[in-house]
């Protein structure tokens, strides 16, 4: 920008954030206008702006399509801000939005028209690293990211494009800001490198599909839930087929209001065809619009528009998946053709109820998760002969009593309801998995385990979850082969499920194949820059690889990302000034203190995290009094004793042996160690 400096200031190092609306000069003039103005709007509401311009250290310097904001404060409030306008867009797809931060010199200026202004190197840089960007790319400059980078919270999500070639021969190393809430994952295409030679690529199967969400076109946005809940219940149905590849919802989520084209999509997702889908609900009225693309060749291969009344969504639901199947040619036995025509509840009122607990499983540990409990709850109060609903409701008991985090009680409730679920349907996968679960870790009954595993994958063809759950247990019974197999094969239709990846990591840990995990986290931080159990875990095995360094970022970082930033500036500093011993007895106070902490508000704890934390401690003869009540426990810790890595200092003590004894030892498991 030209300005004519009639009036300078000293130079002062600035920390500027670049903004501009991508293809804004193809807008017609009153919708540019209205762009501007909105994202002048949003910017004025992100706090880091608010607190700048009260403090009196924000200078903005307006541009055509955009502008820059100059903070006066510290590198973090341009790239806060940044996120906070990243989020806001989200609700507003139209305005394609890019952003640059860089730190350099500016001083003041008076322009032509009298008014104060801003300019110098500063600028002019933060501007040519937003060049570099796409729309919804968050570009930082070398400079801001290696201030950043002394922090915790913010290395995960910093990843490192390499350097670009700007104007006047200038280059720069960039970084690009992003994590699965905000930010653009994508290379820049202004970095992407042509080349002639082509990546083979494996050919998708023919019969293979990704239900894309189902945007909800509703004038009332509460209704996400029931748009979510046709596009599951289409992949559902879709998904009893075994003629067909299915890629599970959890990893088609991952692409809900993508931007990317639908090709780039089922190659990431490793399919064939598409389906897109819209939901508009009015009332009683529903109006479902969806079409079936091949991803090769763009051409649509089938596209329907229903409009119905409500209570025939369940008719409208089974002739999409119908129309599907016949489109792609698959072959269906009787069983499957009852199974995409089953109409599982005749009370819509139950059935909003169910699609709400299953919009609500997603943030099963977040806080608030019981209302996943209550929606089952009050669907089943509707309709007592509502399976899904029943099944829903005996995962959730059996998911938190395995992982520790209900207490053993649980598994009573997991039971009554599971039981029930199988009654009305006993082909149900979830059902089945919930059974998995019940015979797995509370009864130890590991043949029935096994049993349930087997008629939930024969009667689910493309039910991930029963496939990596029973990969888990196996890993921890020591038959590897089977659990990667079982697990790479649910990875195959759900590749981007996070908890599945996490597991497969952790069990490449306790098979004690750590350069696999190494290379498994470094990919799967890639995709999930902010998981804090992926960081924690993959702390675990830098610990068995003798990176140290590494395991104190790794841990520092799911301490940040966890909202226990204090934690993590405490660890890092222990290990700078004593080591990494100390850092690691550090670290295993302040988790004893949590638990206490949880234990005195009356929360459940179980034994097992009171065993590794006495173990990191170094003290042996508290980690062997919790041990037997590790052992005794329904849960996946008490499986863990005989593969966990970190428990080795342990294993040397006659006592361990003994307590190891009480686990389950099944003949048939035994076979395949």
């Amino acid at each position: 920008m030209s300005v004519e400096v009639r009036k300078e200031s000293e130079l002062e190092i600035a920390h500027v954030l670049f903004i501009d609306i991508v293809g804004y000069s193809k807008l017609l003039i009153d919708v540019q206008s209205e762009y501007l103005e909105r994202l002048r709007e949003i910017a004025r509401a992100a706090e880091p702006f608010r607190a700048a311009q009260r403090e009196g250290k924000l200078m903005r310097l307006p541009t055509g399509d955009g502008g820059a904001l100059v903070f006066r404060t510290s590198p973090e409030q341009p790239v806060l801000c940044a996120i906070e306008i990243a989020r806001a867009l989200r609700r507003h797809p139209e305005l394609r939005v890019r952003m640059g931060v860089h730190s350099g010199p500016v001083r003041e200026v008076t322009d032509l028209s009298e008014q104060e202004n801003v300019a110098g190197a500063g600028v002019n840089i933060a501007q040519r690293v937003m060049d570099c960007g796409d729309a919804g790319h968050i570009l930082l400059s070398k400079r801001v990211a290696d201030d950043l980078e002394q922090y915790a919270r913010w290395r995960p999500l910093l990843h490192d494009l390499g350097t670009c070639q700007v104007k006047h021969g200038v280059t720069l190393g960039l970084f690009n800001l992003y994590s699965d809430e905000f930010g653009n994952a994508a290379r820049p295409a202004k970095l992407s490198r042509a080349v002639d030679t082509k990546i083979e690529v494996p050919l998708a199967p023919r019969k293979s599909i990704a239900v894309l969400p189902f945007e909800n076109l509703s004038h009332d946005k509460e209704n996400a839930y029931f748009a979510d809940g046709i596009q599951e219940e289409v992949l559902t149905r879709l998904a009893r087929i075994r003629d067909l590849k299915v890629i599970s919802r959890t990893s088609t989520q991952r692409f809900k209001g993508a931007t990317a084209h639908l090709p780039e999509i089922a190659q990431q997702l490793g399919v064939a065809t598409i389906l897109e889908g819209s939901v508009r609900r009015a009332g009683d009225k529903v109006r479902v619009h969806v079409q079936l693309i091949d991803a090769r060749s763009d051409a649509h291969l089938w596209a329907e528009r229903y409009d119905r009344e409500l209570d025939d969504i369940f008719e409208v639901e089974s002739d999409i998946a119908a129309n599907i199947a016949e489109a792609l040619q698959a072959k269906l036995t009787g069983a499957e053709r009852r199974a995409i025509a089953a109409q599982p509840t005749t009370n819509l009122e139950a059935h909003e109820w169910y699609l709400k607990g299953r919009f609500h499983w997603r943030n099963f540990l977040a806080p608030g998760y019981e209302r996943v409990r209550d929606c089952f709850e009050q669907a089943i109060a509707r309709d007592a002969s509502y399976a899904p609903a029943y099944a829903g409701l005996g995962l959730y008991y059996s998911f938190g009593a395995a992982n520790g985090i209900f207490s053993p009680d649980s598994w009573r409730q997991s039971e009554r309801a599971t039981q029930k679920a199988l009654v009305l349907d006993d082909t149900l996968g979830e059902a089945l998995n919930a059974e998995l679960a019940l015979q797995m870790w509370w009864k130890r009954d590991l043949a029935a385990a096994e049993r349930a595993f087997k008629r939930g994958a024969e009667s689910n063809p493309n039910f991930a979850d029963i496939r990596h759950h029973y990969g888990v247990c196996l890993s921890l019974l020591g038959r590897k082969d089977e659990a990667l197999a079982l697990m790479e094969a649910a990875m195959a239709i759900d590749p981007f499920f996070p908890g599945l990846n996490l597991h497969y990591g952790r069990s490449l840990y306790f098979m004690r194949e750590y350069d696999r995990a190494v290379a498994h986290f470094r990919r799967m931080l890639d995709i999930f820059p902010n998981y804090v159990a992926a960081h924690e875990y993959f702390g675990d095995v830098c610990v068995a690889k003798g990176m140290q360094h590494e395991a104190i970022v790794q841990w520092s970082a799911a301490l940040a990302l966890g909202g226990h930033e204090e934690d993590a500036r405490m660890l890092e500093q222990a290990f700078a000034a004593a080591g990494f011993e100390a850092a690691v007895r550090l670290r295993a106070e302040r988790e004893l203190e949590a638990l206490d902490l949880k234990v005195a508000h009356g929360e459940y704890v179980a034994a097992g995290p009171y065993v590794f934390a006495h173990v990191q401690r170094g003290d042996r003869e508290e980690a062997f009094r919790w041990l037997p009540k590790m052992a005794e426990e329904p849960n996946w810790f008490a499986f863990q004793i005989p593969v966990h890595p970190a428990l080795d200092p342990l294993r040397d003590d006659a006592r361990f042996e003994k307590i190891a004894a009480i686990l389950p030892v099944n003949e048939s498991f035994n076979a395949g160690r």
